[in-house]
Protein backbone atom coordinates (compact mmCIF):
# COMPACT_ATOMS: atom_id res chain seq x y z
CA UNK A 1 0.00 0.00 0.00
CA UNK A 2 1.32 3.43 -0.95
CA UNK A 3 1.47 5.96 1.89
CA UNK A 4 2.08 9.69 2.07
CA UNK A 5 5.54 8.99 3.46
CA UNK A 6 6.69 7.06 0.39
CA UNK A 7 8.87 8.82 -2.18
CA UNK A 8 7.48 9.82 -5.56
CA UNK A 9 9.06 10.93 -8.83
CA UNK A 10 7.70 14.31 -9.92
CA UNK A 11 8.83 15.72 -13.24
CA UNK A 12 11.90 13.49 -13.19
CA UNK A 13 12.86 14.52 -9.66
CA UNK A 14 12.60 12.15 -6.71
CA UNK A 15 10.68 13.65 -3.79
CA UNK A 16 11.23 12.35 -0.28
CA UNK A 17 7.52 12.15 0.51
CA UNK A 18 4.05 12.87 -0.85
CA UNK A 19 3.49 15.71 1.61
CA UNK A 20 3.60 19.13 -0.02
CA UNK A 21 3.37 22.68 1.23
CA UNK A 22 0.50 24.57 -0.38
CA UNK A 23 0.96 28.10 -1.73
CA UNK A 24 0.02 30.83 0.74
CA UNK A 25 0.14 34.58 0.18
CA UNK A 26 2.40 36.34 2.71
CA UNK A 27 2.94 39.96 1.54
CA UNK A 28 6.51 40.14 2.82
CA UNK A 29 8.27 41.54 -0.29
CA UNK A 30 8.68 45.00 1.18
CA UNK A 31 10.07 47.82 -0.92
CA UNK A 32 9.53 49.25 -4.39
CA UNK A 33 11.20 46.35 -6.21
CA UNK A 34 8.71 43.68 -5.05
CA UNK A 35 11.72 41.48 -4.30
CA UNK A 36 11.86 38.57 -1.83
CA UNK A 37 13.82 39.19 1.35
CA UNK A 38 16.31 37.27 3.49
CA UNK A 39 13.45 36.54 5.89
CA UNK A 40 11.61 34.75 3.08
CA UNK A 41 14.68 32.61 2.41
CA UNK A 42 14.68 31.58 6.07
CA UNK A 43 10.93 30.88 6.01
CA UNK A 44 11.10 28.51 3.05
CA UNK A 45 14.33 26.83 4.16
CA UNK A 46 12.69 26.00 7.49
CA UNK A 47 10.04 24.05 5.55
CA UNK A 48 12.41 22.23 3.18
CA UNK A 49 11.41 18.92 4.75
CA UNK A 50 8.28 19.01 2.59
CA UNK A 51 8.33 16.66 -0.36
CA UNK A 52 7.53 19.76 -2.41
CA UNK A 53 7.20 23.45 -1.56
CA UNK A 54 4.93 25.62 -3.69
CA UNK A 55 5.63 29.27 -2.99
CA UNK A 56 3.30 32.13 -2.31
CA UNK A 57 1.74 33.67 -5.41
CA UNK A 58 4.27 35.57 -7.54
CA UNK A 59 3.06 38.08 -10.10
CA UNK A 60 4.39 37.49 -13.65
CA UNK A 61 4.03 41.19 -14.55
CA UNK A 62 3.43 44.52 -12.76
CA UNK A 63 -0.29 44.54 -13.61
CA UNK A 64 -0.64 41.03 -12.20
CA UNK A 65 -0.20 42.26 -8.61
CA UNK A 66 -3.34 42.26 -6.51
CA UNK A 67 -2.12 42.55 -2.92
CA UNK A 68 0.41 44.77 -1.16
CA UNK A 69 4.04 43.64 -0.92
CA UNK A 70 3.70 40.48 -2.98
CA UNK A 71 6.82 39.44 -4.93
CA UNK A 72 7.34 39.37 -8.67
CA UNK A 73 9.39 37.43 -11.21
CA UNK A 74 9.61 39.98 -14.00
CA UNK A 75 12.80 41.95 -13.23
CA UNK A 76 16.48 41.07 -12.95
CA UNK A 77 16.47 42.19 -9.32
CA UNK A 78 13.62 39.86 -8.47
CA UNK A 79 15.38 36.92 -10.16
CA UNK A 80 18.56 37.58 -8.17
CA UNK A 81 16.64 37.88 -4.91
CA UNK A 82 14.71 34.65 -5.51
CA UNK A 83 18.03 32.86 -6.11
CA UNK A 84 18.81 33.41 -2.41
CA UNK A 85 15.55 31.66 -1.53
CA UNK A 86 16.03 28.67 -3.82
CA UNK A 87 19.66 28.25 -2.76
CA UNK A 88 18.57 28.20 0.89
CA UNK A 89 15.93 25.54 0.21
CA UNK A 90 18.28 23.41 -1.87
CA UNK A 91 20.96 23.52 0.82
CA UNK A 92 18.41 21.87 3.12
CA UNK A 93 17.59 19.22 0.50
CA UNK A 94 14.22 20.68 -0.52
CA UNK A 95 12.39 20.99 -3.84
CA UNK A 96 10.60 24.26 -4.58
CA UNK A 97 8.20 25.41 -7.32
CA UNK A 98 7.27 29.06 -7.90
CA UNK A 99 3.56 29.75 -8.13
CA UNK A 100 2.80 32.24 -10.91
CA UNK A 101 -0.29 34.23 -9.93
CA UNK A 102 -1.87 36.98 -12.01
CA UNK A 103 -4.73 38.33 -9.92
CA UNK A 104 -6.64 39.93 -12.80
CA UNK A 105 -9.62 41.95 -11.56
CA UNK A 106 -8.75 41.20 -7.93
CA UNK A 107 -6.72 44.20 -6.83
CA UNK A 108 -6.79 47.98 -6.85
CA UNK A 109 -5.13 50.80 -8.83
CA UNK A 110 -3.36 51.97 -5.66
CA UNK A 111 -1.36 48.72 -5.69
CA UNK A 112 -0.19 49.20 -9.29
CA UNK A 113 2.29 51.52 -11.01
CA UNK A 114 0.80 54.84 -12.09
CA UNK A 115 -1.68 54.54 -14.89
CA UNK A 116 -2.33 50.81 -14.62
CA UNK A 117 -5.72 49.34 -13.81
CA UNK A 118 -6.62 45.77 -12.82
CA UNK A 119 -7.55 43.74 -15.89
CA UNK A 120 -9.98 40.95 -16.60
CA UNK A 121 -11.83 39.03 -19.29
CA UNK A 122 -14.77 41.45 -19.12
CA UNK A 123 -15.46 44.83 -17.49
CA UNK A 124 -17.22 43.23 -14.52
CA UNK A 125 -16.16 44.24 -11.02
CA UNK A 126 -15.92 41.60 -8.32
CA UNK A 127 -18.01 42.10 -5.22
CA UNK A 128 -16.01 42.76 -2.10
CA UNK A 129 -12.84 44.52 -1.03
CA UNK A 130 -9.09 44.09 -1.20
CA UNK A 131 -6.60 45.09 1.47
CA UNK A 132 -4.26 47.94 0.52
CA UNK A 133 -1.69 50.07 2.36
CA UNK A 134 -4.53 52.54 2.98
CA UNK A 135 -6.88 49.86 4.29
CA UNK A 136 -9.68 47.88 2.59
CA UNK A 137 -10.89 49.25 -0.77
CA UNK A 138 -13.69 48.07 -3.03
CA UNK A 139 -12.73 46.19 -6.17
CA UNK A 140 -12.89 48.39 -9.28
CA UNK A 141 -14.25 47.59 -12.71
CA UNK A 142 -11.32 45.98 -14.54
CA UNK A 143 -10.05 46.92 -17.96
CA UNK A 144 -11.20 44.29 -20.46
CA UNK A 145 -8.19 42.64 -22.09
CA UNK A 146 -8.17 42.87 -25.87
CA UNK A 147 -6.67 40.18 -28.10
CA UNK A 148 -3.20 41.73 -28.18
CA UNK A 149 -3.18 42.17 -24.41
CA UNK A 150 -4.24 38.56 -23.87
CA UNK A 151 -1.34 37.38 -26.03
CA UNK A 152 1.00 39.69 -24.11
CA UNK A 153 -0.26 38.21 -20.85
CA UNK A 154 0.44 34.68 -22.09
CA UNK A 155 3.96 35.78 -23.03
CA UNK A 156 4.39 37.30 -19.56
CA UNK A 157 3.66 33.92 -17.97
CA UNK A 158 6.23 32.23 -20.21
CA UNK A 159 8.85 34.89 -19.45
CA UNK A 160 8.21 34.60 -15.71
CA UNK A 161 8.61 30.82 -15.94
CA UNK A 162 11.94 31.29 -17.69
CA UNK A 163 12.95 33.72 -14.95
CA UNK A 164 11.93 31.16 -12.33
CA UNK A 165 14.29 28.58 -13.78
CA UNK A 166 17.05 31.20 -13.92
CA UNK A 167 16.34 31.94 -10.26
CA UNK A 168 16.92 28.30 -9.38
CA UNK A 169 13.35 27.07 -8.97
CA UNK A 170 12.75 23.41 -9.76
CA UNK A 171 9.56 24.32 -11.60
CA UNK A 172 6.48 26.52 -11.58
CA UNK A 173 2.84 26.14 -10.67
CA UNK A 174 0.36 28.14 -12.75
CA UNK A 175 -2.36 29.52 -10.51
CA UNK A 176 -5.67 28.84 -12.23
CA UNK A 177 -7.75 28.89 -9.05
CA UNK A 178 -9.28 31.08 -6.33
CA UNK A 179 -10.90 33.65 -8.59
CA UNK A 180 -7.74 35.08 -10.13
CA UNK A 181 -7.19 35.83 -13.82
CA UNK A 182 -7.23 32.34 -15.31
CA UNK A 183 -10.16 31.35 -13.11
CA UNK A 184 -11.96 34.54 -14.17
CA UNK A 185 -11.75 33.42 -17.79
CA UNK A 186 -13.14 30.01 -16.77
CA UNK A 187 -16.11 31.48 -14.88
CA UNK A 188 -19.23 32.56 -16.84
CA UNK A 189 -20.09 35.35 -14.41
CA UNK A 190 -16.67 37.01 -14.83
CA UNK A 191 -16.13 36.12 -18.49
CA UNK A 192 -18.96 37.54 -20.60
CA UNK A 193 -17.02 37.64 -23.84
CA UNK A 194 -18.50 36.48 -27.12
CA UNK A 195 -15.20 36.12 -29.00
CA UNK A 196 -12.83 33.13 -29.09
CA UNK A 197 -11.81 33.74 -25.46
CA UNK A 198 -15.29 33.17 -24.00
CA UNK A 199 -18.87 32.34 -24.82
CA UNK A 200 -18.70 28.56 -24.45
CA UNK A 201 -16.56 25.82 -22.94
CA UNK A 202 -13.98 26.02 -25.71
CA UNK A 203 -13.61 29.77 -25.27
CA UNK A 204 -13.60 29.79 -21.47
CA UNK A 205 -10.84 27.18 -21.16
CA UNK A 206 -8.69 28.75 -23.87
CA UNK A 207 -6.60 31.07 -21.67
CA UNK A 208 -5.77 28.25 -19.26
CA UNK A 209 -4.79 26.02 -22.18
CA UNK A 210 -2.73 28.71 -23.92
CA UNK A 211 -0.88 29.79 -20.77
CA UNK A 212 -0.10 26.21 -19.75
CA UNK A 213 1.07 25.33 -23.25
CA UNK A 214 3.28 28.42 -23.53
CA UNK A 215 4.90 27.81 -20.15
CA UNK A 216 5.46 24.12 -20.93
CA UNK A 217 7.07 25.03 -24.24
CA UNK A 218 9.28 27.58 -22.50
CA UNK A 219 10.70 25.44 -19.68
CA UNK A 220 9.48 21.89 -20.35
CA UNK A 221 6.23 20.32 -19.22
CA UNK A 222 8.05 18.28 -16.56
CA UNK A 223 8.68 21.56 -14.71
CA UNK A 224 5.07 22.78 -14.82
CA UNK A 225 2.06 22.23 -12.56
CA UNK A 226 -1.43 23.73 -12.78
CA UNK A 227 -3.68 24.55 -9.84
CA UNK A 228 -7.47 24.64 -10.25
CA UNK A 229 -10.46 25.06 -7.92
CA UNK A 230 -13.66 24.12 -9.79
CA UNK A 231 -16.76 25.68 -8.28
CA UNK A 232 -14.85 27.71 -5.70
CA UNK A 233 -16.95 30.87 -5.13
CA UNK A 234 -14.04 32.80 -3.68
CA UNK A 235 -13.44 36.28 -5.13
CA UNK A 236 -17.00 36.42 -6.48
CA UNK A 237 -16.76 33.46 -8.86
CA UNK A 238 -19.86 31.55 -9.98
CA UNK A 239 -19.51 28.15 -11.70
CA UNK A 240 -22.74 26.25 -11.21
CA UNK A 241 -21.76 23.11 -13.16
CA UNK A 242 -17.99 23.24 -13.60
CA UNK A 243 -17.41 19.58 -14.43
CA UNK A 244 -17.75 19.88 -18.20
CA UNK A 245 -15.44 22.88 -18.51
CA UNK A 246 -12.71 21.37 -16.34
CA UNK A 247 -12.84 17.97 -17.97
CA UNK A 248 -12.45 19.77 -21.31
CA UNK A 249 -9.50 21.71 -19.90
CA UNK A 250 -7.76 18.55 -18.71
CA UNK A 251 -8.36 16.86 -22.06
CA UNK A 252 -6.65 19.74 -23.87
CA UNK A 253 -3.57 19.88 -21.65
CA UNK A 254 -3.29 16.17 -20.91
CA UNK A 255 -0.72 15.65 -23.64
CA UNK A 256 1.72 18.26 -22.32
CA UNK A 257 3.28 15.77 -19.87
CA UNK A 258 3.02 18.22 -16.99
CA UNK A 259 4.61 17.62 -13.60
CA UNK A 260 1.20 17.61 -11.90
CA UNK A 261 -2.34 18.86 -11.55
CA UNK A 262 -3.12 20.48 -8.18
CA UNK A 263 -6.79 20.45 -7.20
CA UNK A 264 -8.05 22.73 -4.47
CA UNK A 265 -11.09 20.64 -3.63
CA UNK A 266 -14.62 21.80 -3.00
CA UNK A 267 -17.31 19.85 -1.16
CA UNK A 268 -18.01 17.64 -4.22
CA UNK A 269 -15.79 14.56 -3.80
CA UNK A 270 -17.47 13.01 -6.86
CA UNK A 271 -16.05 15.82 -9.00
CA UNK A 272 -12.64 15.14 -7.48
CA UNK A 273 -12.94 11.52 -8.58
CA UNK A 274 -13.97 12.56 -12.09
CA UNK A 275 -11.01 14.89 -12.47
CA UNK A 276 -8.63 12.35 -10.98
CA UNK A 277 -9.79 9.84 -13.57
CA UNK A 278 -9.48 12.39 -16.38
CA UNK A 279 -5.95 13.43 -15.48
CA UNK A 280 -3.17 11.20 -16.88
CA UNK A 281 -0.39 12.36 -14.56
CA UNK A 282 0.45 13.10 -10.92
CA UNK A 283 -2.54 14.38 -8.95
CA UNK A 284 -2.02 16.73 -5.98
CA UNK A 285 -4.97 17.39 -3.69
CA UNK A 286 -5.63 20.17 -1.23
CA UNK A 287 -8.66 18.43 0.33
CA UNK A 288 -11.90 20.06 1.42
CA UNK A 289 -11.80 20.35 5.20
CA UNK A 290 -13.67 23.61 5.80
CA UNK A 291 -14.08 25.00 8.43
CA UNK A 292 -11.02 23.13 9.73
CA UNK A 293 -7.53 23.31 8.30
CA UNK A 294 -6.14 20.27 6.48
CA UNK A 295 -4.90 17.89 9.17
CA UNK A 296 -3.33 14.44 9.64
CA UNK A 297 -6.47 12.58 8.56
CA UNK A 298 -5.84 13.78 5.00
CA UNK A 299 -2.88 11.41 4.71
CA UNK A 300 -5.36 8.55 4.20
CA UNK A 301 -6.32 10.04 0.84
CA UNK A 302 -3.01 8.81 -0.57
CA UNK A 303 -3.55 5.34 0.87
CA UNK A 304 -7.05 5.27 -0.61
CA UNK A 305 -5.76 6.26 -4.05
CA UNK A 306 -7.76 9.50 -4.16
CA UNK A 307 -4.55 11.53 -4.63
CA UNK A 308 -0.85 11.00 -5.28
CA UNK A 309 0.18 13.85 -2.97
CA UNK A 310 -1.52 15.95 -0.28
CA UNK A 311 -0.88 19.67 0.15
CA UNK A 312 -1.05 21.27 3.59
CA UNK A 313 -1.34 25.00 4.14
CA UNK A 314 -2.07 26.45 7.57
CA UNK A 315 -0.56 23.49 9.43
CA UNK A 316 2.75 24.17 7.66
CA UNK A 317 2.72 27.75 8.95
CA UNK A 318 2.52 26.60 12.55
CA UNK A 319 4.73 23.52 12.10
CA UNK A 320 7.73 24.12 9.83
CA UNK A 321 8.82 20.51 10.39
CA UNK A 322 5.36 19.20 9.56
CA UNK A 323 6.33 15.97 7.71
CA UNK A 324 8.36 14.81 10.71
CA UNK A 325 5.49 15.63 13.07
CA UNK A 326 3.01 13.81 10.83
CA UNK A 327 5.27 10.75 10.80
CA UNK A 328 5.50 10.85 14.59
CA UNK A 329 1.77 11.42 15.07
CA UNK A 330 2.33 14.89 16.54
CA UNK A 331 2.36 17.00 18.57
CA UNK A 332 1.10 19.82 16.39
CA UNK A 333 1.12 23.53 17.02
CA UNK A 334 -2.30 25.05 16.40
CA UNK A 335 -2.37 27.57 13.54
CA UNK A 336 -3.23 31.06 14.68
CA UNK A 337 -5.96 32.25 12.34
CA UNK A 338 -5.19 35.85 13.28
CA UNK A 339 -1.80 35.57 11.58
CA UNK A 340 -3.48 34.93 8.25
CA UNK A 341 -3.61 37.77 5.77
CA UNK A 342 -6.71 39.71 6.71
CA UNK A 343 -7.24 37.50 9.76
CA UNK A 344 -9.60 35.09 8.03
CA UNK A 345 -9.45 31.53 6.75
CA UNK A 346 -12.05 32.03 4.05
CA UNK A 347 -13.98 29.64 1.85
CA UNK A 348 -12.59 26.18 1.31
CA UNK A 349 -8.94 26.88 0.72
CA UNK A 350 -5.64 26.86 2.57
CA UNK A 351 -4.92 30.15 0.78
CA UNK A 352 -5.20 32.94 3.39
CA UNK A 353 -6.52 36.27 2.20
CA UNK A 354 -8.98 39.03 3.06
CA UNK A 355 -12.61 37.95 3.22
CA UNK A 356 -15.05 39.90 1.14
Amino acid sequence: MTTAFDPIVLGGRRLTSRIAMAPMTRSRAYGPGAEPTDLMATYYAQRAGAGLIVTEGIQPSPVGQGYPDTPGLHTAGQVAAWRKVTDAVHREGGVIFAQLMHTGRIGHPSLLPDGLLPVGPSPVAAKGQVFTHEGPKAFVTPKELDEAEILRTIADYAAAARNAVEAGFDGVEIHGANGYLIHQFLAPNANRRTDAWGGDTEGRVRLAVEVTTAVAEEIGGHRVGLRISPGNPYNDIAEENPGEDYEALLERIGGLDLAYLHLLEGPDRDLTARLRKAWPGTFLLNPFTHPDVTGPDALRLVEDGIADMITFGALFLANPDLPARLAAGGPFNTPDQATFYGGDHHGYTDYPTLAS
